[in-house]
């Protein structure tokens, strides 16, 4: 069966949920830090299980340098993004911190339209305009 974009990104929003009520839950009494690297080592095992059960990790050897860079300065982005999450769910309640953390969805278009030249729809632009008042609105 194959899946479309779209139905990849609705289970990443699913899963994404269930990150902000199982990580809340996840780092009472113990630091953000730990929380996440934890989080972190069943994330690696969990991704190289997947690529090693498929035999993709003979593209490993073929990688373009500057694929490598950006996929270390994702990973690197990604790191910054998950520590800083973890500690927002520590201080403040997972239905705050979860919509304000989407406020990388705006962040997201705006570099993807400068960087990618990606096109911004009178849609999307009004789409993302109303999920950014949303979001801001759950700031006290």
């Amino acid at each position: 069966m194959t899946i479309a974009w779209w139905g990849y990104a609705l289970i990443s929003a699913i899963a994404a949920a269930a990150v902000a009520i199982l990580g809340k839950i996840g780092v009472q009494g113990i630091s953000s830090n730990l929380g996440t690297a934890i989080r972190t080592v069943v994330i690696v095992v969990f991704a190289w299980a997947i690529v090693l059960a498929r035999g993709e990790q003979r593209g490993m050897m073929k990688l373009p340098p500057k694929t490598l860079v950006f996929l270390v300065l994702s990973g690197v982005a990604t790191g910054i993004s998950w520590l800083a999450y973890f500690r927002a769910l520590q201080l403040g309640p997972a239905s705050r911190v979860a919509p304000i953390d989407k406020l990388s969805l705006p962040l997201a278009i705006i570099l993807a339209a400068v960087v990618l030249n990606e096109s911004m729809t009178w849609r999307l632009v009004l789409g993302v305009t109303l999920m950014t008042i949303g979001a801001l609105i759950t700031i006290k």
